[in-house]
């Protein structure tokens, strides 16, 4: 009986069934997506990366069945699509290589959203991470945007910990000369820490790291739960060190 129906009929009822079933295909791969990022405990990053593409697949199959269905070669649709693909790749390889950097930051996770990282020499909180770029605000209160692919080529620094209930630890150095003594200089650190580890869910802590001549270093550790604290407590940190250790050398001098 289907076979007696006129050819657009019979076309047309196909058509609609490819599509139907596309539609079936499409929403059950998409909740699929996104129960797997689910269990897999992903960034929701990740499942804005991969559905996009399963539909173009999809979008594609569809098209392709179709065109077979209206007497057209799927042929030369394929390489259409080859030749697009060459020629797009060609003239944006370096947008494929950010995608394909993009994608590894999103299922490896060297950092995530809210991580407080530095990259060389830009830090910041990460405010988004997307396919093709990385969203850093820095303590100047700008926003950074840097490409994926210059991420992965450059020296990373998490600064998240995960112990003992505290989620951060920012490290910092700072030199200061012999004119006050080391004694002196360490009873200043431990005022400032008594009073920091009233504030912070973990006590500051410091060690010396480097001396010369000139100077000697220390490596300052702050510990907050919240990355954006960064900002406002390590200067307030800083400047007290500061400001205690000049009253102390004018006394010395």
């Amino acid at each position: 009986m289907f076979e007696q129906l006129p050819w657009y009929i019979q076309s047309g009822i196909k058509i609609t069934m490819i599509l139907l079933v596309a539609l079936l295909v499409e929403k059950m791969v998409t909740r699929y997506l996104r129960n797997y990022v689910r269990r897999a405990k992903l960034p929701r990053e990740v499942e804005g990366a991969f559905i996009p593409l399963a539909r173009f697949a999809i979008i594609v199959g569809c098209v392709m069945a179709i065109m077979e269905i209206g007497g057209l070669p799927t042929g030369w649709f394929a390489a259409f699509m080859g030749l697009g693909g060459a020629v797009i790749g060609f003239a944006s390889s370096r947008s494929i290589g950010n995608f394909i950097a993009g994608l590894y930051i999103l299922i490896s996770r060297p950092f995530r959203v809210g991580d407080y990282i530095r990259v060389d020499g830009i830090e910041g909180v990460v405010k988004e991470i997307t396919i093709n770029y990385t969203k850093i605000l820095t303590p100047a209160n700008t926003t950074v945007l840097m490409n994926n692919q210059e991420i992965l080529g450059r020296n990373v620094v998490n600064f998240r910990l995960e112990e003992g209930g505290v989620r951060y630890c920012y490290s910092f150095e700072i030199g200061f000369d012999h004119s006050v003594p080391a004694d002196r200089l360490h009873k200043i650190f431990e005022e400032i820490v008594q009073k920091y580890s009233k504030i912070l869910p973990r006590r500051p802590e410091y060690c010396p790291i480097s001396m010369n001549r000139s100077e000697r270093r220390y490596m300052f550790y702050l510990y907050v739960n919240k990355s954006e604290d960064i900002f406002t407590l390590q200067p307030k940190f800083l400047n007290e060190l500061i400001t205690a250790w000049d009253g102390a050398r004018l006394r010395f001098v």
